[in-house]
């Protein structure tokens, strides 16, 4: 009897714990923020030179942006009436969002102080071809306003454009310009940050590389773990201050009334470390229920890990990790440096949210760790056992440096 009471009991406390469970999913969907981001992209030009770098950046931003819980329409090397279909269904999607995101790469211009984009098939003739080839990003900017709380445009359009010097030479005292013009911010919701490649009236870069310097860097800090996004546009500015040895800064107009993150991490969270095993029921119908109950419950834990577990990033290679020899992790930023360098390498970020820049900017990790390879085996053994609670985390050295630690304590820390 005695057994019965506990074993019922132990079922009655799983079951409360699913349902709250449950419940709190519940209540974290409904009040989860609704994010919508338009996302364009041109480089194939049909009346000017092609563009290396456009396609390839708005590309990008829009996997980032996905990974950041955005819904989002994209369209690359659109025309004018490609360009139109594209921002009126974000128009529809965007309404009553959240966070409504905008992000172009490609050609630019301003004439009169106003600002436009340009499709590949524009070919501006003269000043009354700007209605019907360009598009005004202030038509874009109203579509985001309906309704909506946050509004975040990002730029990258400030490239030499032999369109706008074309149309300079038509359009009289108006003139014409590869730089776009200062946006004023209006009034309304949580407020608006325009971020633009360079400063106003100023050419941006197109890069040598896979990407422009300014989103490169956006790529970068978009998305970091518990950084506001007006902080994350400060470390882009002296990314590419510092990319472009000071022939380009990045501006920023900014008017938001919270603090906007894209990215939050629970610091606090307790570790998932697995459950203790159920208490033996004795036989017959109760204990068969009581069992069923726990395999559907274990089932469900299961299904719980194996979601934290897709988030684990995977490395770029199976082979074995060994302490002192290169690893492709799969990370830009990392790739081709051992254990033994990275450790001796500068952290990307605060390793402590809110941590003084003078106590970790510029400082060698292993300064603060005092890591050598016992001590790091030991903490790589600790993310192994603890895989779904830490390797789906952030880290200062690169996320996937957490995950070659733990598969190299797998392999006995060689």
């Amino acid at each position: 009897m005695r057994h019965d009471l506990i074993a019922r009991g132990s079922g009655l406390f799983r079951a409360a714990g699913l349902a709250m469970l449950a419940l709190l999913l519940t209540l974290t969907a409904a009040s989860a923020e609704r994010r919508v981001a338009l996302v364009l992209g041109n480089a194939q030009y049909q009346h000017a030179a092609p563009l290396a770098n456009p396609v390839r950046d708005a590309q990008a931003m829009a996997e980032r942006l996905k990974k950041l819980d955005f819904e989002v329409v994209s369209g690359f090397d659109l025309t004018k009436p490609q360009t139109q279909a594209t921002i009126a269904l974000f128009a529809k999607q965007v309404r009553g969002a959240d966070i409504a995101l905008f992000f172009y790469a490609g050609h630019g211009l301003q004439v009169a102080g106003k600002n436009y984009l340009l499709p590949v098939d524009a070919a501006l003739e003269d000043e009354t071809s700007l209605d019907f080839e360009a598009v005004s990003v202030d038509f874009i900017l109203r579509q985001m306003s309906r309704e909506t709380s946050i509004r975040l445009v990002f730029l990258d359009a400030c490239r030499d454009n032999p369109l706008a010097k074309a149309l300079a030479k038509t359009s009289g005292g108006n003139g014409a310009s590869s730089g776009l013009a200062e946006i004023p911010i209006e009034n309304g919701g949580a407020g608006t940050l325009v971020a633009f490649a360079a400063s106003p009236n100023q050419l941006a870069y197109d890069g040598s590389g896979e990407h422009s310097p300014f989103t490169a860097a956006l790529l970068q800090h978009i998305g970091a773990s518990n950084v506001s996004i007006t902080e994350a546009m400060n470390r882009v500015t002296g990314d590419v201050f510092k990319a472009t040895s000071g022939k380009q800064r990045p501006w920023i107009n900014v008017s938001l009334t919270t603090e906007v993150v894209l990215h939050k991490v629970d610091l606090n969270a307790p570790l998932i470390v697995g459950e203790a095993s159920e208490p033996q029921a004795e036989a017959g119908s109760d204990a068969r229920n009581t069992a069923a109950a726990s395999a559907t419950a274990q089932n469900g834990d299961q299904l719980a890990l194996d979601v934290l577990r897709q988030k684990i990033p995977k490395l770029a290679s199976d082979a074995p990790i060994l302490f002192d020899h290169p690893i492709e992790f799969g990370d830009a930023a990392i790739d081709g440096k051992s254990i033994a360098e990275l450790i001796k390498s500068k952290p990307l970020f605060s390793p402590v949210e809110g941590l003084d820049k003078s106590v970790w900017e510029g400082k060698h990790c292993d300064g603060c760790h005092e890591w050598n390879e016992a001590r790091l085996c030991d903490q790589a053994k600790n993310f192994a056992a603890n895989d779904v609670s830490v390797l789906r985390l952030q880290h200062p050295l690169g996320t996937r440096f957490k995950v070659a630690l733990a598969k190299w304590a797998q392999g006995g820390c060689k």
